[in-house]
């Protein structure tokens, strides 16, 4: 039986041709993944816009050299590059501060992506206490160990397209992610109190179980 190509794969097939138009309507679903892990490793809304934007033009520049695979991974691993660029640019150390700022310059407790703005005014200053929390500690690991748990345990990669993005076998990210979710366990005692009783018991099957 005859085989057709799905409507990702035309649209990388045509955006290699050059058809801007068609490499727009291919990142719109993973841009905002794009920004996300920049955001993370940049710890700075204006450094992660500009990151993306960068990291955009380079995936158009380069689509060409897309062989197959996970084009999110692939995306995902050009995101990572123009953060680390962006992170040069501005001579700024790998280990950033723990607080982050909006476009005015203003400090805010939590990143706007991780808040539950449906929640009332109570859940939502205990759940920026609880993120502020979580993102202490996801900061206090080592970069191979963050990534891990960027990719596979925040944006929901599979093993394989972790691997895929940080270059290393599968078997590297299981063991990286055992031991990343370990720490975390450790470091997440010190916030015992912030932590909803779930929390305290075993943590989020989503992000570190």
């Amino acid at each position: 039986m005859k085989t057709y190509p799905d409507t990702e794969t035309m649209l990388i097939a045509t955006a290699q041709r050059g058809d801007l138009d068609a490499f727009n309507l291919l990142v719109l679903k993973y841009q905002d993944m794009m920004y996300r892990v920049s955001a993370r490793i940049t710890h700075n809304e204006l450094s992660a816009e500009d990151a993306t934007q960068n990291a955009l033009i380079q995936a158009f520049n380069n689509i060409r050299s897309f062989r197959g695979g996970s084009f999110k991974s692939w995306l995902a691993r050009v995101a990572i590059n123009a953060s680390y660029d962006e992170l040069r640019r501005e001579k700024r150390h790998i280990a950033m501060p723990l607080e982050q700022f909006n476009n005015e310059g203003e400090e805010i407790e939590s990143p706007t992506w991780m808040m539950d703005l449906s929640a009332g005014p109570q859940e939502l200053a205990e759940s920026s206490e609880v993120q502020a929390a979580l993102q202490h500690c996801i900061r206090a690991l080592t970069p191979d160990y963050r990534l891990v748990v960027i990719l596979v345990d925040i944006e929901g990669m599979s093993y394989e397209e972790a691997a895929q993005v940080a270059r290393v076998p599968v078997g590297t990210v299981k063991s990286r992610l055992a031991r990343a979710r370990m720490q975390l366990r450790t470091a997440l005692k010190k916030f015992e109190s912030l932590l909803p009783s779930a929390y305290q018991v075993e943590l989020p099957v989503s992000l570190y179980a």
